[in-house]
């Protein structure tokens, strides 16, 4: 199987060229070459297919094999690929998700890709919609119980569900204990993604992330997203203007606009190598 190794600010996946390739069990190889000893190592797999309805279609899985319905990070490298491997040869381009099609803007250095902008839509705060489990149709600033201790947490769906949850000290945050405890949560049907948050003035957050099925990563963006609009919506950052969301790989710039209800995010995207590697031993 032929790939390519490419990160958004950290958050690293494998991507394959379904116009060329085919992968008969996306699931099993998503495992493997996640794998940082034995694989390629990764935050999971992006599938680049044709579609019927967009330029192109990405499907995404985490490295516990399960699939997500939508990356930021993972769809601004999916443009990426598509302008610079020659799939499109236009600088607005869509991506069909399994949360929608998506439309995005490339800016194009020395002949590639170096930043995407992406609209993401609209964020979903319906509870039901998420889905987290609540007798408030939306869920802002509500008290959970976790492992005995009360959060206050913020409930958005950008495509993925996302709970959002603010602190003074996320740099000491023993992520590795809380974040399944979140991620397994009965209040969270389908699992979830919580965003740690520390304000750190009315434009700039800085967050980490335990992602549903991959555990701490360098940088999410659909949870950047949700963590901006959560900020908004807590009055915590000014709403009129951009949100530059701290991540541990990097810097995402979010901005809501709240008229038309359509978010937009902003960051690089990065190609790494690229390679082949041998899947006869699956089969």
């Amino acid at each position: 199987m032929k790939f390519t190794k490419m990160h958004g600010i950290g958050n690293d996946y494998v991507y394959v060229n379904c116009f060329e390739e085919t992968v008969e069990d996306p699931a099993a190889v998503a495992r493997f070459v996640s794998d940082r000893h034995f694989g390629i190592g990764s935050d999971g797999l992006i599938l680049i297919k044709p579609s019927e309805a967009a330029d192109c279609e990405m499907d995404m899985y985490n490295l516990d094999g399960s699939q997500g319905a939508m990356c930021g990070n993972g769809i601004r490298c999916v443009a990426k690929y598509a302008y610079d491997y020659g799939i499109v040869h236009k600088t607005q381009i869509s991506v069909a998700t399994r949360s929608g099609i998506k439309y995005l803007d490339l800016t194009v250095k020395d002949g590639k890709v170096s930043q995407v902008k992406v609209n993401m839509g609209a964020p979903i705060l319906t509870a039901s919609q998420i889905p987290v489990v609540s007798e408030k149709e939306e869920v802002i600033n509500e008290p959970l119980e976790v492992n005995g201790e009360t959060y206050y947490i913020t409930a958005v769906s950008m495509g993925n569900p996302h709970a959002i949850v603010y602190m003074t000290d996320v740099d000491h945050l023993d992520i590795e204990k809380i974040g399944p405890s979140f991620e397994n949560h009965v209040a969270f049907p389908d699992r979830v993604n919580t965003e740690f948050v520390e304000v750190l003035d009315e434009h700039t957050v800085k967050m980490r992330v335990w992602e549903r099925g991959s555990g701490e990563t360098l940088a999410c963006g659909t949870g950047a997203c949700a963590v901006a609009v959560a900020s908004i919506l807590n009055e915590r950052v000014d709403g009129d203007k951009p949100v530059t969301v701290k991540l541990l790989g990097g810097d995402l710039e979010i901005y809501w606009n709240r008229q038309e209800n359509l978010v937009y995010m902003t960051g690089p995207a990065t190609t790494v190598f690229d390679g082949e590697i041998d899947l006869s031993f699956l089969k």
